[in-house]
């Protein structure tokens, strides 16, 4: 047996339901009227269990940009060339995207990971290159990546979770990746068997004629791949995925087994979100959902995840921009948590609330 599969076979973390029933308790003495907090008292009650901790803390948080190019390119699925993924590599790292100046606020660790340009590209201060490949394969031709090629795709996440570990309270993997809606609402088609239809969007901003032609492109994938898409979820992430979701999962699934608490994205972050799932049951019980973006397809995989999202801001920019927008929320629920008197402390009687 390989180190690969033995280190897949490790099991999931157990939530500390402990900490979970002494969350609630405190909750319950907190000087306000018993769910009043709403959403916020629940999370404070999640993070508390997650953590195993009687304080829950969201002081260090590590974000990930993973970034790759996909081979479904050639099929003219985007409204944006590939070039510029590099290019968005080079605006991560000199502070210029959304997800630069929201770590940069959020005092967060940021990584932008190259998992596979098409381009070669320089020496980016801040930038690690882990690049597999050319960008994945035209998965309407054959698999999209090679056994080994997703294997050391999701290592590349396990790896970057661990270089971490002692430091991080919570972890969010964004992407950036031209075309990498098109290889998600694909993903998405396969593991819940449902037509494509029902999950692709415009992604960066296609009309309605350019979407029909994303749901039959990937139509036409599912074809192709009909009688292995029921070899596991691990052969179909292989068949139909791309390095920089494959690393999303790797990450997913090492936080999940590592017990650190993750705060998913858009809809391609949940599509990884799932398939780590699929892989893993269980894994889930160590996620929250940041938002629902505007892509159609995200209701659909939140739905199947039974995930309820924080927000609806009608984002879909990606990179990890929706959950850092929700870590301020998390925080918060956090601190009211920790800070608040209880009834007892305050000399007051819960009759009078």
């Amino acid at each position: 047996m390989n180190s690969f599969a033995e280190w897949l076979k490790q099991p999931v973390k157990s939530v500390d339901k402990t900490h979970e029933q002494q969350a609630l308790a405190r909750q319950q003495q907190l000087t306000k009227p018993p769910g009043s907090l709403g959403q916020l008292e629940n999370l404070a009650v999640k993070i508390a269990s997650l953590q195993a901790s009687e304080i829950p803390d969201l002081t260090h948080v590590h974000i990930t940009v993973y970034a790759a190019d996909h081979g479904v390119m050639a099929e003219g699925v985007s409204a944006f060339p590939q070039s510029v993924t590099a290019a968005m590599i080079r605006n991560f790292a000199n502070g210029g995207a959304a997800i630069s100046v929201l770590a940069q606020e959020l005092t967060a660790k940021l990584d932008v990971i190259n998992v596979g340009t098409v381009d070669t590209l320089e020496d980016i201060p801040g930038v690690f290159d882990k690049r597999i490949d050319a960008g994945t394969a035209n998965f309407c031709q054959g698999p999209a990546m090679t056994e080994q090629q997703c294997q050391q795709a999701i290592l590349v996440g396990r790896d970057n979770v661990l270089s971490d570990i002692d430091n991080t309270q919570l972890y969010i993997a964004g992407e950036m990746g031209i075309g990498n809606t098109s290889t998600a609402s694909a993903l998405a088609s396969a593991l819940l068997k449902c037509d494509p239809i029902d999950v692709v969007g415009p992604g960066t901003g296609l009309d309605k004629q350019g979407i029909q032609h994303k749901v039959t492109v990937i139509q036409h994938a599912l074809e192709l791949h009909q009688s292995e898409l029921n070899d596991g979820p691990l052969s179909t992430l292989t068949l139909l995925g791309g390095f920089e979701i494959a690393a999303m999962v790797g990450a997913y699934l090492t936080c999940a087994k590592q017990g650190i608490p993750v705060l998913i994205d858009g809809f391609i972050s949940t599509v990884a979100a799932l398939t780590a799932e699929r892989m893993q049951p269980g894994c889930k019980d160590w996620f929250i959902y940041s938002h629902q973006s505007a892509e159609p397809g995200h209701k659909v995989v939140l739905n199947a995840l039974d995930a309820k999202p924080l927000l609806q801001l009608d984002m879909r920019l990606g990179e990890g921009s929706g959950a850092a927008v929700a870590v301020p929320l998390l925080r918060q629920a956090c601190l009211l948590h920790n800070g608040m008197a209880t009834f007892e402390q305050a000399n007051i009687s819960k009759g009078d609330t």
